[in-house]
Order: structure tokens, then sequence, then C-alpha cells
């Protein structure tokens, strides 16, 4: 049988439903966006709409990046683990 070796973050109810609130309304932003292109909206108004759901995506990872950083990050150094170091410079090199 195969292990899972796969790594967990735990968080709080509270913290869940803020995320998947947030998740909720970008969701929304996208439904709204495919409205638009049904409706034959202006390339213009399309495009910011884009640029919003895109701010609103870099927020959200901007928020769950601070939260990796001052719990997961921390306590893998903590303990020891400094190779958390090199994952957390290949993160930011994929969130550039």
């Amino acid at each position: 049988m195969d292990e899972c070796h796969c790594r967990t973050t735990v968080r709080s109810e509270e913290e869940k439903r803020l995320l998947k609130n947030r998740l909720s309304r970008i969701g929304g932003q996208v439904s709204g966006i495919a409205k638009m292109i049904d409706e034959d909206r202006y390339c213009d108004d399309i495009l910011i709409q884009l640029t919003a759901i895109d701010s609103a995506i870099k927020s959200l990872a901007n928020a769950i990046l601070e939260r990796h950083l001052s719990t997961c990050v921390i306590r893998e150094i903590k303990n020891g683990n400094t190779e958390i170091i090199s994952e957390v410079v290949n993160l930011f090199k994929r969130l550039q």
C-alpha cells in the first residue's frame, strides 16, 4: 500500500470561512465576466473586470503566503529543517 507523504496545513474554521468567502467572490467575478461575454460587452469593460480578478487572486495568495511564512516556515526552521528556505525561494520564483 502506498503511503501518502502529503503535507497539510491545519486552519481554523474561521480562517477557512474567510478564505472560502474570498474564493466565492472571485468565482462570482468570473461568472460575471462570462455573462459580459454573452452580452457582447465592450472589451475595455471586460479587461477591467479581469484586472480586478487578478488583483483579488494576488491578494488571496499574499494572505496565504503571509500565514505560511509566519506559521509553517517558522515551525520548520525551529525544528531544524533549513531546507525550507530553498522551498520558500522556489515558491517566490513561481509567484512572480
